[in-house]
């Protein structure tokens, strides 16, 4: 895998669906943010002159790897930024059709044209899902490390950043997790955005620094959080599988043009 710290970043394309979107980090104006955008905030510190960095995010809640591979990939691609994240695969893990052979030709593929065209490629090699706190992602675990494998190889395979959260305990905290136990909180596109830096020479492992110990819910608390997480996200996300349809459809980039941000804008357009 690549040095951390080796380039100058100078624009930066994200890629991939809800989590690097930054679903369910909301700002006050009820827009996403999300640890793209952070990431792009400490992208631009870094540079003697932050206002001359560029920042552009393709990613669309719902997308699998296909559409990503085919809507996103061409156009990064034709921005020639100096740096791409490129996350996803997860929406394909939860479909029954899910391949990991096929998810590893388009991953590779993909890295191997931003590799050729000079692009610095930045990946995410996931936490444990066996240890995860979270449901959802433990329900998954198999898919998730065969997934996870996939990523490490095509860093090493084609010398790519990689935030590599395999053995970091930080992620099985529920507060981390969006209350659909599929997203991340505020908090964990914070550590998430954390791990990326380091990956790529921002910062240290602070990130990794646990929470402050909580008190666990009661019995009827948990009761009552698992009615309400399947009324309100269960279900309905069943429904849209029952009738082909995607929490994407219809959706758009939030930035798919480049946009000069400074780093107090975490990736707000300056004007």
């Amino acid at each position: 895998m690549a040095e951390a710290g080796s380039p100058t970043i100078r624009s930066f394309v994200a890629l991939g669906d809800s989590f690097t979107e930054g679903l369910d980090d909301l700002r006050p104006d009820g827009t996403f943010r999300g640890w793209a955008d952070l990431l792009a905030g400490e992208l631009a510190a870094a540079l003697p002159e932050p206002t001359h960095f560029r920042y552009a995010n393709l990613a669309v809640r719902g997308k699998k790897m296909p559409q990503i591979v085919d809507e996103q990939v061409p156009r990064a691609l034709s921005l020639h930024p100096d740096l791409v994240s490129f996350v996803g695969g997860v929406n394909d893990v939860l479909r029954p059709t899910f391949s990991i052979e096929e998810f590893t030709e388009q991953l590779n593929t993909s890295v191997a044209a931003f590799r050729a065209a000079g692009i610095e490629v930045l990946l995410l090699i996931g936490a444990n899902p066996a240890a995860s706190a979270n449901r959802m992602i433990g329900m998954m675990s198999g898919r998730l490390s065969a997934l996870n494998a996939a990523v490490a190889a095509a860093a090493q395979e084609h010398d790519c950043f990689a935030a590599d959260l395999t053995h970091v305990s930080l992620f099985e905290d529920s507060r981390l997790w969006a209350a659909d136990r599929l997203h991340l909180s505020t908090l964990g596109h914070l550590r998430i955005s954390g791990a990326f830096g380091q990956a790529l020479g921002l910062n240290d492992d602070a990130w990794q620094e646990p929470l402050p110990s909580c008190g666990s819910p009661s019995l009827p608390e948990r009761a009552t959080n698992n009615a309400v997480w399947v009324g309100k996200y269960l279900a309905p996300w069943f429904a849209r599988r029952l009738m082909g349809r995607s929490s994407g459809d219809g959706r758009v980039a939030k930035l798919p043009q480049f946009t000069q941000i400074t780093p107090e804008s975490s990736a707000v357009p300056s004007g």
